[in-house]
């Protein structure tokens, strides 16, 4: 019998953006892999996504040939430190598992490194192929998101011999968005694919209506979920568009994350009462609040590493009928202008910007992207992925 290591920190009942997608990508692997004598060994953590947010989950499930192991770690609020620490956690308890058994193909999926240093340790020790899937440039965030000294001088150049190490060990790479390309060519040695993140079908098969009866007359709904990290700088952008704005305008804030605070800070600063946080919610609950919107709401902090992301968030929102507003650079700029109609492209934290467009914006069309969801389905990009996978086993 022939075994797999499936490495992902996040997943399923986690609320994220790796939660989503590799627990919809194990599930195909696992079909494709159940009659030709496989066991898919899965290596994942319970629910920590978000202090907020919890969930329950069993620590192991065995489904046919597929064997989901979780393993609890310390819970963090999304700190540089005690993610590290969390990490540490499930590294440690992921190797000793592993020790005294061998593996005919290591899977990790990875966007802040580790887990895909993880992968190539084991791989070593198991002679066995490394196939990773990158969701992230972590060295070139860290690069541009930290100025410390100390940083500069001492912690990067330890990242990149890692990275180094992991990724030109890898015989196959899968980089999430084509941005990553560049960024790529210096690692010889893997082969290299570009499935991107998809839509997921609960998002296809609910109710998408244009506009939903509770939309209210009063103001103006803006809907933003998701991480309320550095990464999205929403504290550079928010507060001063709804001072702007005012309160004919309404903005929902769905989420936590490190720079949650910042955000809450600026709020209360500011005096503002047009600005509403929420903890993040499951996805059932969320597609409600996305049916009340009038705009939905994308950003990324102004930093050169986020030129080159395709955020995850783009292919969720797409599936609504509603307008989306996304303050982005680069790759993901340029992908949204092309591919997603009915949106709305601003330089990233220019708040002005951005208040022009909404106070200006007086679109009533009827929006059908049936075209993009088709395209961009969750369920053909697992397919094709998971028969990638297989080719190195």
């Amino acid at each position: 019998m022939k075994r797999i290591i499936y490495l992902s920190f996040y997943f399923k009942p986690d609320i994220c953006a790796g939660s989503f997608r590799n627990s919809t990508l194990v599930i195909e692997l696992a079909k494709q892999t159940l009659d030709k004598n496989i066991v898919l060994d899965v290596f994942t953590t319970l629910p920590n996504r978000y202090s907020t947010f919890y969930v329950g989950a069993q620590e192991y499930e065995e489904i046919d040939n597929l064997r989901i192991h979780r393993i609890a770690v310390p819970s963090h609020r999304s700190g540089m430190l005690d993610q590290v620490f969390a990490f540490w956690h499930f590294y440690n308890a992921v190797w000793k598992f592993n020790q005294s058994k061998n593996a005919d193909l290591v899977f990790a999926s990875s966007s802040r490194l580790f887990t895909a240093y993880l992968g190539y340790k084991l791989a070593k020790k198991c002679k066995a192929p490394l196939y990773l899937d990158i969701r992230d440039l972590f060295v070139d965030t860290i690069n541009d998101i930290f100025k410390l000294k100390l940083v500069k001088i001492i912690i990067i150049p330890i990242l990149k011999i890692i990275e180094a190490k992991t990724f030109n060990y890898a015989k196959h790479i899968n980089l999430i968005s084509s941005g990553f390309k560049d960024y790529f060519l210096s690692f010889k040695s893997p082969n290299y694919s570009y499935f991107p993140n998809g839509i997921d079908e609960e998002f296809i098969s609910g109710n998408k209506s244009n506009h939903s009866d509770e939309v209210s007359n009063l103001h103006k709904l803006i809907v933003y979920a998701g991480n309320i990290g550095e990464g999205q700088g929403l504290h550079r952008i928010i507060p001063r568009a709804a001072q702007i704005l005012g309160n004919s305008f309404k903005f929902l804030i769905i989420g936590d994350g490190g720079a949650k605070k910042l955000l809450e800070e600026e709020i209360k600063n500011l005096g503002l009462t047009n600005v509403i946080l929420n903890n993040p919610v499951s996805r059932d609950e969320l597609q409600s609040f996305y049916l009340k919107s009038d705009f939905l709401f994308l950003h990324l902090n102004d930093y050169p590493a986020f030129r080159k992301v395709l955020p995850s968030k783009i292919f969720e929102l797409a599936t609504f009928n509603k307008p989306i507003i996304a303050g982005v650079a680069g790759f993901s700029a340029h992908f949204i202008k092309n591919e997603v109609s009915h949106s709305f492209v601003f330089n990233p934290c220019d708040a002005i910007q951005l208040v022009e467009y909404l106070k200006n914006s007086k679109s009533n069309s009827i929006i059908n992207r049936s075209e993009f969801v088709e395209r961009f389905r969750r369920s053909k990009i697992n397919n094709a992925m998971a028969e990638s996978i297989l080719s190195y086993i």
